[in-house]
């Protein structure tokens, strides 16, 4: 059987992603690689990542992986996570970057200068933490998992599908952001579901089990 491929581009929290896909799937052979060809062959693909837009794209060219990652967002059953989501659409404000193109819409910073939490206390920009999150729509990615699951979040930007049908998961802070999207084989999350805990696990799960 083909592996698993957690795709390797130097900007993401790799090892406990591909742990975590271990851990639900131990029959599984989970690899880690930023070889195009690696992602090519993969029977499924994990895009996860960390940190700024530019340099994630940067290394992304550097390293040749931009055709394998828009041929297997096409081809195969996709998983992208926190900005491995953020980097499928067209264009972020983060540096005025352009994206992967493979989704129509746009990345935005969250906007809560000068706001406040329902507590009283200030928001803050990366929004850090758990938070619910509502599904806008079934998909069986979310099977077992109850409406306002909390997922655990570490972001400063948020997507806006230019198609509201691709949004398939909602959270707030303060006001309501798409936080999680579907199209054909592919799903993206801008939580951390390697952070977070039994609900990450099984989302991760699902995840593997969709045979889209």
């Amino acid at each position: 059987m083909s592996p698993i491929v957690v795709v390797d581009y130097g900007m993401g929290n790799l090892r406990s992603v591909a742990k975590a896909l271990e851990h639900v799937a131990p029959d599984r052979q989970v690899e880690v690689s930023g070889d195009p060809a690696r992602v090519a062959a993969a029977e499924r693909v994990v895009f996860p990542g960390q940190g700024a837009m530019p340099d994630c794209m940067r290394e992304i060219d550097a390293r040749g992986l931009r055709p394998a990652l828009i041929e297997a967002a096409r081809s195969k059953p996709f998983l992208g996570l926190c900005i491995g989501l953020q980097l499928l659409f067209e264009h972020s404000e983060e540096g005025d970057t352009p994206g992967l193109g493979i989704l129509p819409g746009r990345v935005r910073r969250l906007a809560v200068e000068g706001r406040q939490a329902a507590d009283g206390s200030r928001l803050k920009v990366p929004h850090m933490g758990w938070n619910e999150v509502q599904q806008t729509r079934s998909h069986p990615v979310w099977h077992g998992l109850d409406q306002g699951t909390r997922f655990y979040f570490v972001h400063s930007y948020v997507v806006e599908p230019a198609d509201p049908g691709l949004s398939v998961g909602s959270s707030t802070y303060p006001d309501p952001f798409c936080c999680a999207v579907a199209q054909d084989q592919l799903f993206a999350v801008q939580f951390h579901p390697e952070k977070s805990a039994h609900a990450g696990l099984k989302l991760m799960s699902n995840f593997l089990a969709w045979n889209p």
